[in-house]
């Protein structure tokens, strides 16, 4: 198959669910399947799923690939998305919100709005036929409707407040200003342009404006608090969070 191909690309969590992983895939003639599954086998309840729909897609010559996560963590499963999003972007993606759980959809959607910079990535809602009512069975059977759902842009930070949030998180969460003045100039996430005599206050200057107040205002991902002598820069929750995902 020539590099210049486009594919058709699904990523699918897997639940209790076979028939709105597979038939869709088929449906929409997919030549790949991303499968996201949880990355403790032998506490994963949806384990013989994950083989019934893997043979299913392999009889219909569509090839499968694993993404192993953490399904309980939000942003584990954010990050997984992307890093999938980040190898498969000369392709086409449909993301199925269907197949997994509640908390699976909220991280697909919440991946393909941030990360959908080429308009490539199509989230759909596939819609079951008839539903079971038996816990730990299969809880959908069939197809009726595949429902595209639109990818409003979430914006993400600046790829330069991203290293930035790297650097702090590396550091252990919480870092100097001066520290982080010498390490953004170093790496180019700051420009100072002065004379020799006003190189510092030049570099806290730039490093405020372009650094730390959208991290702190806009974001709200960082503060900076004064302890001694020093001014602090240090992770917020949100920024923890944040950085589980955008790192």
């Amino acid at each position: 198959m020539s590099n210049l191909t486009t594919l058709r690309v699904h990523i699918a969590p897997v639940g209790f669910e076979i028939d709105r992983v597979v038939m869709p895939a088929k449906e929409m003639k997919a030549d790949k399947v991303w499968l996201l599954v949880h990355e403790k086998p032998s506490e994963d309840k949806a384990g013989s799923y994950i083989e019934k729909i893997q043979k299913q897609l392999q009889r219909e010559k569509i090839r499968v690939v694993k993404e192993y996560h953490d399904r309980l963590d939000l942003f584990n499963i954010i990050k997984s998305v992307k890093r999938i999003i980040e190898s498969e972007q000369k392709n086409t993606l449909y993301v199925n919100l269907a197949s997994g759980s509640k908390i699976q959809a909220i991280a697909c959607m919440m991946a393909c709005m941030m990360f959908n910079e080429n308009n490539s990535i199509i989230p759909f809602y596939a819609e079951a036929e008839r539903y079971s009512g038996f816990e730990g069975k299969q809880m959908s059977y069939g197809v009726k409707n595949l429902i595209q759902i639109p990818a409003y842009q979430i914006h993400t930070p600046r790829p330069e407040l991203i290293l930035a949030l790297k650097i702090i998180r590396d550091h252990g969460g919480k870092i100097t200003k001066k520290q982080m003045a010498d390490i953004a100039e170093r790496d180019h996430l700051i420009t100072v342009n002065a004379r020799e005599e006003n190189l510092t206050q030049a570099r806290f200057a730039s490093l405020d404006k372009n650094i730390i107040q959208p991290l702190e205002n806009q974001w709200k991902f960082v503060r900076v608090e004064k302890i001694g002598r020093n001014r602090w820069i240090e992770l917020t929750e949100d920024g923890i969070n944040a950085s589980e995902f955008l790192i």
